[in-house]
């Protein structure tokens, strides 16, 4: 019934976008920021029923735009009957609060539409840890707005007014105790994560994290190399939850995989410093799996973002192999041509067909053994201590004693650690 209820909500929920096209910021650009703003939404599961594109010369404190600009605005939005405006473009709380006076509607921008996909779509403790804490910290000098948070009233529905400064202050105490909660508890969850790691590190296997734009199909490319079902759906942001699986390589070599979150333009900033124990298994991988979408239009800027994001986790310099996905949907040589340029180890694929999965398992295999080595151990029966180590950080492939009783090992180890097993190697 509680479901029935809420698509209900959605489905009467009329939103209307506004595009600002600011001085840094090209007309195409611009649209195109828009129209990815249009599948946020969507996404989000509220129909959107027009939109608007308008200039940003100059900011102004009351509603970013002109007083002018603004009365065009709220009379567009009387005439479409919306119930909900999104702005492209982050609003600061008093602009938010002036433009809901004016509009006596549901305002909000980009930024709380991304937390509130984020929030529906969070599936473990410590995405959904985090995502709260993200709303609370956004939601703190919001706490006087005319209408809650967006899950709270959906299909446009009003909200409760403040009860007056006095209540006002009672919020904010309760939210700035649960801001530290919340904080609490994400240390533990991020050392139970830290446990994980650990165990994996043990296994002495390399490790690539598929990173990359929202929706260009890192599930689905993991599923394809790992025979696995990871979710995957045409959305933005159907991964949040990092998700690590065991592949098996074309020579017998066996790798770590991890999906992660995908990236977006105009990511809050809040949202990179909560996410960043789910995002920093980019920073920990020994290399990187940049996933573009080949058939996107927008396959530049999705680069750009994708770097942007990487060097602002300070993974920018990890070694990384770039695979372009979805090759089944557009065949343009000079876009191939163009994109071989972006990174010197890169391969072309269809993770829908399977075309090109082989010759990606080839390439990762080849980025593996750079990670690792394989070395002949003859190990004294004193040296309790690399014995031990050996097991704990390397794969033991073959193991035998001889008649002196020295222990003759083949180890798969990380490079970083060879150098404690150099004196035991056998040429």
């Amino acid at each position: 019934m509680i479901d029935t209820e809420k698509d209900n909500r959605k489905m009467v929920e009329r939103a209307i976008l506004i595009g600002i096209q600011d001085m840094e910021t090209t007309q195409g650009e611009a649209e195109e920021h828009l129209l990815e703003l249009g599948e946020l939404v969507k996404t989000m599961g509220v129909p959107v029923i027009g939109q608007m594109m308008t200039k940003l010369k100059k900011t102004t404190p009351r509603y970013l735009l002109g007083s002018g600009k603004a009365e065009e605005i709220f009379e567009h939005i009387k005439e479409e009957e919306a119930d909900c405006v999104v702005f492209d473009y982050d609003l600061t709380p008093s602009q938010q609060r002036n433009w809901e006076r004016l509009t006596k509607i549901c305002v909000i921008d980009r930024q709380e539409v991304i937390l509130d996909i984020f929030a529906s779509r969070a599936s473990t403790r410590e995405a959904s840890l985090q995502v709260e804490l993200a709303r609370m910290q956004y939601s703190l000098p919001r706490l006087t707005r005319a209408w809650t948070h967006l899950s709270r009233q959906r299909g446009g529905s009003k909200g409760t007014r403040g009860e007056g400064e006095q209540q006002i202050e009672v919020d904010r105490r309760i939210v700035q105790d649960s801001i530290s909660q919340l904080k609490k508890e994400l240390k533990q969850v991020k050392k139970h994560r830290e446990t994980q790691r650990k165990k994996r590190n043990r296994q002495s296997m390399p490790h690539a994290a598929i990173v990359g734009y929202t929706n260009a199909g890192k599930s689905s490319l993991l599923n394809a190399l790992a025979n696995s079902d990871v979710l995957v759906e045409d959305k933005l942001f159907a991964t949040l939850d990092p998700t690590t699986r065991r592949v098996e390589l074309a020579d017998k070599r066996e790798i770590l995989l991890t999906d992660t979150v995908g990236f977006v333009r105009k990511l809050p900033h809040n949202l990179v410093e909560a996410f960043k124990s789910t995002l920093e298994e980019a920073t920990l991988a020994d290399f990187l799996i940049i996933t573009l979408d080949y058939s996107s239009p927008y396959i530049d800027d999705h680069w750009d973002t994708t770097l942007s994001v990487l060097k602002e986790l300070g993974a920018e310099d990890k070694l990384k192999l770039v695979v372009f996905n979805k090759i089944d949907l557009k065949e343009d040589p000079v876009l191939m041509a163009r994109m071989k340029a972006l990174n010197p180890e890169y391969v072309f694929v269809s993770a829908a067909t399977g075309k090109g999965i082989e010759a990606l398992k080839s390439k990762i295999s080849a980025l593996a053994r750079f990670e690792t080595v394989e070395l002949k151990l003859e190990i004294p029966p004193e040296r309790h201590d690399i014995i031990s180590l050996a097991y704990a950080k390397g794969k033991v492939l073959e193991s035998e004693y001889d008649d002196d009783g020295k222990l003759n090992l083949t180890l798969k180890i990380s490079k970083s650690l060879d150098v404690k097993f150099r004196e035991f190697a056998i040429l």
